[in-house]
Order: C-alpha cells, then structure tokens, then sequence
C-alpha cells in the first residue's frame, strides 16, 4: 500500500500516537490500516530533532530531580515532627516508631534522621518478640487494670502491693518504669504554704488525744471533722469519724447545712457501727458544732471522752485533715457537681466502696483500713 493518499496531517497525528501518547508501533500501524515500515518512515520525518528531545528529556530528568529532592525535605522536616516523643527513647522504641510509619515515609530515610541503622532496623523487624518484651506488654495489662480499679489515683508502690498480691513476682522499679512509658501516674494535691501553728487551749475539753495518732486497737481513739464540697446548687457539708487504728472511716454524714444535727449524726453512726464497750477518745476541733451542749450531752450518755484540737492549729486533728485531702485529691477535684445529690452519690461511692473496703493506707500496713481491722480480731481469736 503506498502512501502517497495520506495528507501530511494524518501522518503528524500517526506519529504523535506513537511519540506523544506511548503506544506501541505494530498496534497503531494496525489500526491505521498502514503498514509498520511506513509508520516508522513517518517517525524518522516529522518527529523532534535528536537536540530538541535531549532538552526535553533533560528537562523531565531535572523535573523528577527535583521532585524527588522536595519530598526528601518535606520527609526530613515531618519525621521529627511525628517522632521527637522517641529521639532520646530506648532503640528498641524507634524501631517501632519506624515500622508503624514505613508506609508513610521511606525506611532508610527516617533511619538516618532518628539516628538507627537500617539493618538493625530490618533485623529486629525479622526477629520475634523477646520474652522479656512479652512479660512485659502482660504486666502492663494487669498494671492497667490495678490502677483503673483505683479510680487512677494509685502510684507505682501502691500498684506493685496489687501485683504482688496477685501473685506477681516483679520490682517496684520495674512497675515505675512501665506507669511512665505509659504516662500512668498518682493523684498528687496541690502544694501548700506551711506556717506555724500555735493556738490557745480549748475551754471545753482539753486535748486528751495529744497527737498520739496510733492505738493499738480499734475503739480507742476516734477523729472527726467537717468539710464542705462545692457544687452548682451551692456547698454540700460533709462530717466524717474516722477510727485511729485502722484509719477507717466509721461515721458520716452529708447535708446542706453546717449544724451540730450534722456532726451528731456522723458520730450516732459511729456508735451504732461499733459499739463500743470501753470508753473511747473523741477528738475534734473548737468548731461551735463540737462546742454545743447537745454534743457534749450525747459524749456523756455514750461514754465517750471529748477531746479538742487547740484553736487554729490543724496538726492537732491532722489525721481528719488528711483524709480530707484524700478524698478531694482523688475524687472532689476530678469531677463537677451540678446537684448535691450528685456529690452526695458520688462521696459516699469513694467512702464505702473505694476508701475503706480497697484502698492501700500506709498506716494499716499497705492494707485497706477493712482489711487491716479483720486481721487484727483474727489474731485476736487466735490468742
């Protein structure tokens, strides 16, 4: 077939098939209806001068440089943005810093800006877990838990008792080291200003306790006291009696109002708890509820002795004081009451489900306040 009946047109628009859009010469020369000898003809005439497609393809080489080179900086600059939480971890971090980023960015790349090598990159990633790792990633599990079941107010020293009750053999450093690298931490108060505390005696009964905060049995030294507890219908007021011993709150009671009705009813629930066959130290502060004759009415018909902290000085009632700042650290100040009720709910939640029957208390030998009490009368029926 000749090719004299082709205008010059159709013959730059075969070659641009070929040259402009990539297809193959056999499969235009086919569709055309025009033989492969005379496409290529075509080809050597009205494509681009040799010159003129060495500047394009120098061209379309620098253009790819360049590309490549831009995404090499955005790369450098991102990696330490997603990574600077693991430039001064252990190498082990970064390894998995760099396989959970591999599809994003390139391996050998965030190797040399995290500062690993790729081949030990690449042989951790062939390499199993290390049973160490795995003992590990399982002791976290449980850290988790043990602290969750605290209401995330628990520190290390506290949850390495929970492990080692349940059996667990491991350190308290290890425990620290693992609540870190998982940004799991105790409660901790606010710091406050201290000064000196002196004060006058009380009128109506001396300090019988004498800041001796540790009998030796249940019964013998009772503390008590009042806080308030802000929430959007206005203050709840809360009075607590807590037993020396054990440090277990015994007593409480809850209203809108700071009355004597108040303080009374937290110690009528102490007494119907414990009954308590021998006399037993109540010791509070110079607050008129502690003061009005209806409590010291109700002391005397109970025989129980009163006992009062001297004026301003809150050292001498530090035992209430403390338990106070337990329960505000832990609880008060993670929540906002709308109603009292609300606070109410959730102060006696904390008291008689967390405080006394599950929360670690140095005093009672890292035991709960319950707990340490039951040992003492089963040592008690042992004698």
């Amino acid at each position: 077939m000749g090719t004299a009946r082709y205008t010059e047109e159709f013959k730059v628009e075969a070659v641009k098939l070929v040259t402009d859009r990539g297809h193959a010469v056999a499969e235009v020369a086919a569709r055309l209806g025009v033989s492969t000898h005379s496409l290529y003809q075509w080809i050597k005439r009205y494509s681009a001068p040799a010159p003129e497609r060495a500047k394009a393809d120098a061209d379309s080489a620098e253009i790819r440089r360049l590309e490549s080179e831009l995404k090499r900086v955005t790369e450098e600059r991102d990696i330490p943005k997603k990574g600077r939480r693991v430039l001064c971890q252990a190498v082990r971090v970064k390894y998995a810093f760099i396989q959970a980023h591999q599809s994003e960015f390139v391996v050998r790349r965030m190797c040399k800006v995290i500062g690993v090598h790729p081949s030990g990159f690449y042989a951790w990633s062939r390499c199993h877990e290390s049973p160490r790792s795995r003992e590990d990633r399982r002791l976290l599990g449980l850290i988790k838990h043990a602290w969750l079941e605290s209401g995330a107010v628990y520190g290390y020293r506290k949850i390495h008792d929970d492990l080692r009750e349940m059996g667990e053999q491991c350190g308290k450093h290890r425990v620290a080291r693992l609540m870190r690298v998982e940004g799991l931490r105790a409660q901790t108060g606010y710091s406050r200003r201290r000064g000196h505390y002196g004060g006058r005696p009380a009128i109506v009964h001396p300090n019988a306790l004498d800041r001796q905060f540790s009998p030796t049995a249940p019964n013998k030294a009772w503390v008590t006291d009042i806080t308030y507890i802000r929430t959007f219908e206005g203050w709840l007021y809360l009075a607590v009696v807590l037993d020396l011993f054990s440090r277990q709150v015994i007593g409480w009671s809850m209203g809108p109002r700071m009355h004597r009705d108040l303080a009374l009813n937290a110690l009528l629930m102490a007494v119907w708890r414990r009954k308590p066959d021998t006399s037993v130290i109540v010791h509070s502060d110079q607050g008129s509820q502690f003061s009005s004759y209806d409590w010291q009415d109700f002391l005397r018909h109970h025989n129980l002795v009163g006992s009062m902290s001297r004026r301003g000085n809150c050292h001498d009632n530090a035992v209430a004081e403390s338990f106070f700042q337990l329960l505000k650290r832990e609880r008060i100040r993670q929540k906002i009451y709308a109603t009292r009720e609300d606070a109410r709910r959730d102060v006696f939640d904390y008291i008689e489900l967390f405080y006394n029957p599950k929360r670690r208390h140095s005093h009672a030998e890292n035991m709960s306040p319950v707990e340490f009490e039951q040992r003492y009368f089963n040592k008690q029926k042992t004698v």
